[in-house]
C-alpha cells in the first residue's frame, strides 16, 4: 500500500496546514514534520484519509480513494481527535479497543491482552500516566487488531516526552511487521532523528528518516481543527 499526498494544504491562506507533499508506503516508517499544535493533528487527518484537503489530493495506490483510506488507515493518538482521556486506566483503554475489534472487552481479558505484550503492571494505571514509549506501543498495537488496517498514521509522539529513539524503535517495528507508518513529530525530534539515521549504515533500512518540508510555525487556523461528519 502506498498513500501520497500530493501538494495538499489546508485553511485560509494555508494557515492550518501550507503545502505538504509527502508518501508513505507498506514496510516503511516516514517521518513528517509539523511544528504547532495544531498542524500535526490536520496533516494526520489529511493522510487518513479523514479531512478533505483545499487544494493538493491524497491517493491511495494511485488513485483517489478517501473510504479506502479511511478503512486502511488507523489515525493513532490525535489530539482531541483519537487521543485517549488521560484519566482513563490503560486496561480501560484497552477494553474498549477490544471491543471494536469484536474480541472480549471485559477487564480480565484487558489484562490478559496486556501480559501478553509485557506490560500487565500498567493495567490500573491512568494511561495519562505511562511512560511515552509504553503508550505508543500500547495505541499502535491496539490499532493492529482494527479489521482491515494496513496503515499507521501516529500523531505527535513527542508531545509526551521521552527520547525520540523510543517511539521511533517501536514505529519502525510496526514497519518491519508489514504495516506502511507515518510518524507526524517536530523539527527537534527531526533533528534528532536524522542525526541518528547518518550516523547508521545506508541501505534499505525500514526505519530511513524520510521528512517533508517543514510546514513552518503560523497561526492556526481553528476551522480545520476536525474532521466534518462525513469525513470521520
Amino acid at each position: 500500500m502506498r498513500i501520497e499526498l500530493r501538494g495538499v494544504s489546508k485553511g485560509r491562506a494555508e494557515r492550518a496546514l501550507p503545502e505538504t507533499s509527502l508518501t508513505f508506503e507498506t514496510g516503511r516508517v516516514t517521518l513528517a514534520v509539523a511544528e504547532t499544535e495544531q498542524r500535526p493533528t490536520v496533516l494526520g487527518l489529511l493522510a487518513s484519509g479523514r479531512m478533505r484537503a483545499d487544494t493538493g489530493e491524497v491517493l491511495l495506490d494511485g488513485r483517489k480513494d478517501a473510504a479506502g483510506i479511511r478503512r486502511r488507515v488507523a489515525l493513532v493518538d490525535a489530539l482531541e481527535v483519537s487521543e485517549p482521556a488521560p484519566a482513563v486506566t490503560v486496561a480501560g483503554v484497552v477494553a474498549e479497543e477490544l471491543m471494536f475489534a469484536g474480541a472480549s472487552p471485559n477487564p480480565f481479558a484487558a489484562r490478559r491482552w496486556l501480559d501478553d505484550l509485557g506490560l500487565g503492571e500498567l493495567a490500573a494505571t491512568p494511561i495519562g500516566n505511562i511512560e511515552p514509549a509504553a503508550r505508543i506501543r500500547i495505541l499502535l498495537e491496539l490499532a493492529a487488531l482494527r479489521k482491515g488496517v494496513e496503515g499507521i498514521v501516529l500523531t505527535s509522539p513527542d508531545r509526551h516526552g521521552g527520547e525520540p529513539q523510543n517511539w521511533w524503535r517501536v514505529a519502525t517495528e510496526f514497519a518491519e511487521r508489514g504495516y506502511a507508518v507515518l510518524a507526524i513529530a517536530g523539527r527537534a525530534s527531526m533533528s534528532v532523528l536524522t542525526v541518528e539515521h547518518d550516523a547508521s549504515t545506508p541501505g534499505d533500512d525500514p526505519a530511513a528518516v524520510n521528512p517533508v518540508p517543514d510546514t513552518g510555525a503560523d497561526a492556526p487556523d481553528s476551522e480545520a481543527s476536525a474532521p466534518t461528519e462525513d469525513e470521520r
